[in-house]
Parts: structure tokens; C-alpha cells; sequence
């Protein structure tokens, strides 16, 4: 085929405009259909037809909770928000306005399996003039602001994390004198002390505190109902590897699909087309 020749799509049977095409490992996706696809889902290149198809299946079905869905409680500032139904035990983490519309994934409490916070630290240096110069200060000075990002690592056929920031815009603490390294943890003990106080601290400690409400909340469901005990504001300790994906085993040539029980020598399932873990 040359590179001009018409193409159309192996889920729907449109034809694929310029531009337009997805490719897939054995086929091609139309640019319509990719974007019914979930927007946490990464793998499209290596994914069969078959296995596109699936998802699609699996979206369609998603769509009657969507709509379903009853926001009882919201978390975060950013365009990216963890809605919850906790009525259903569900939740969702999207931008979505309308959900019967959007139609964001729709997950059980017991799906997430875990989450890892982290401070993003920005630093910027001031300088002062002398005689038509810019130089440092003695000892410098800088401007620091933070965004504030979490993954929540979830049990799903066809995606394992969601990372989203909680903060709309990144929150600007001022101006300190002293200088730190990027922040692994969050814990605003590290900052203790060093703010000037005002907005910026406010702001930030809320995000603190909105992230220790997120991990609470997610080892508890996690541990069968009980409450998590990561607090933010503790002392600082040395990163804890509960949330880190622990190497793989070598794996089997055979493997059964934990969703549908068909057994598989890929890496995708043939039968519903979950990831193989």
C-alpha cells in the first residue's frame, strides 16, 4: 500500500482522513473511536484491534455508571478532581463536568490499590543591582513555589495509575533565604518555620492536608475499612516502599486472565483484553 492510500478504520469501518489515523499493533483506529477510548489508557500502539474493541465494549458499559454516578464528596483544586459516590463505594478521578456526557472511568473503592504523593519544588534566585549589575545576595535569596502531584495506583484491565495535581496553579510560598532540595515526601515539617506566613503557607498546608485526607482515605480502603496511618505533618522518615511497584517474577509462557479466565501467551488477554500483570 502506498502512503496516500485511502485508510479506514478496523473498529468502526470509517474512512480515515489525513491526519487522522491511530496506528495499532495490527491494524488502524480512527481518531472517533480513540477518543471513546479511556484517558488514562497509554498502551494504543501495542494493542490489537480485538483488544481496542474490547476496551471500547468495557467503555460503553462504564457509560451506564457514569450517568449513575452520585457526587458526594469532591477532593482537589485542579482541573483534575477525585469525585466520590460513597453511597456506591465509587469514584472517579477526571476533569469531567457532566459524567453522563464525558463518561470518566467509573472504579470501585476496592480497585485502588495504593497512591504516592510528591511535592514539585520550584526555585527561582533573586538578585540585587550593584552599580548596573545583577548579583546575588550574600547569603541568596530565592522565590519558591510548589505543585502538588499524586498517582493513585489502582487494580484495572487497562490502565494502572491516574497522576493528576491537586492545585489549580502552583502555590507560591515567597520569598526565603535558604535553600532546599526537591521534595521527595510530602511533610510540612521541612518547612517549618521558614515561610514568612500569609496566604502562601495557608495555601500550601491545605494541600498538605487535602493529600493526607487522599492517602488516609485510600489505605483504608485498601486494609478492608481500616484507616490509614501516613500523616504528612509527621516527622520526616526515610521513603517507604508500600507504593512502589515491586519487581515483576519471571513470568510463565502460559498465563489465565484474572477478569475472564481465558488462558494467554501474550501480553494481552485474547479474551477480554486486560494487561497481563
Amino acid at each position: 500500500m502506498g502512503l496516500f492510500d485511502k485508510k479506514y478504520c478496523d473498529v468502526c469501518g470509517d474512512k480515515i482522513g489525513l491526519l487522522g489515523n491511530r496506528k495499532l499493533a495490527d491494524g488502524n483506529l480512527c481518531k472517533n473511536c480513540a477518543k471513546k477510548l479511556s484517558p488514562w489508557f497509554d498502551e494504543r500502539r501495542h494493542s490489537t484491534v480485538e483488544q481496542i474493541k474490547n476496551q471500547l465494549a468495557y467503555r460503553e458499559e462504564n457509560r451506564a455508571q457514569a450517568a449513575a454516578f452520585h457526587k458526594s464528596r469532591v477532593i482537589g483544586n485542579g482541573r483534575v478532581k477525585v469525585y466520590l459516590d460513597e453511597a456506591a463505594r465509587k469514584f472517579a478521578v477526571t476533569s469531567a463536568s457532566n459524567f453522563a456526557e464525558d463518561n470518566p472511568d467509573i472504579l470501585d473503592f476496592s480497585q485502588a490499590i495504593g497512591i504516592e504523593l510528591n511535592i514539585d519544588e520550584h526555585r527561582d534566585e533573586l538578585y540585587r543591582m550593584e552599580d548596573g549589575n545583577s548579583e546575588s545576595y550574600n547569603p541568596p535569596r530565592y522565590e519558591y513555589s510548589y505543585d502538588f502531584e499524586v498517582t493513585i495506583r489502582v487494580n484495572h484491565p487497562y490502565f494502572d495509575d491516574m497522576k493528576f495535581e491537586l492545585n489549580s496553579g502552583s502555590v507560591d510560598t515567597g520569598e526565603r533565604c535558604m535553600t532546599q532540595g526537591n521534595t521527595s515526601a510530602w511533610n510540612v515539617n521541612l518547612f517549618g518555620g521558614m515561610f514568612n506566613g500569609g496566604r502562601g503557607q495557608d495555601e500550601y498546608q491545605q494541600y498538605v492536608e487535602m493529600g493526607n485526607e487522599l492517602k488516609a482515605m485510600i489505605d483504608s480502603w485498601h486494609n478492608g475499612g481500616q484507616p490509614g496511618t501516613g500523616d504528612m505533618n509527621a516527622a520526616p522518615q526515610a521513603p517507604q516502599q508500600t507504593y512502589q511497584q515491586t519487581p515483576q517474577q519471571p513470568q510463565a509462557a502460559d498465563w489465565t486472565c484474572a477478569y475472564c479466565g481465558t488462558v494467554n501467551t501474550g501480553n494481552f488477554c485474547t479474551g477480554c483484553g486486560a494487561k497481563r500483570e
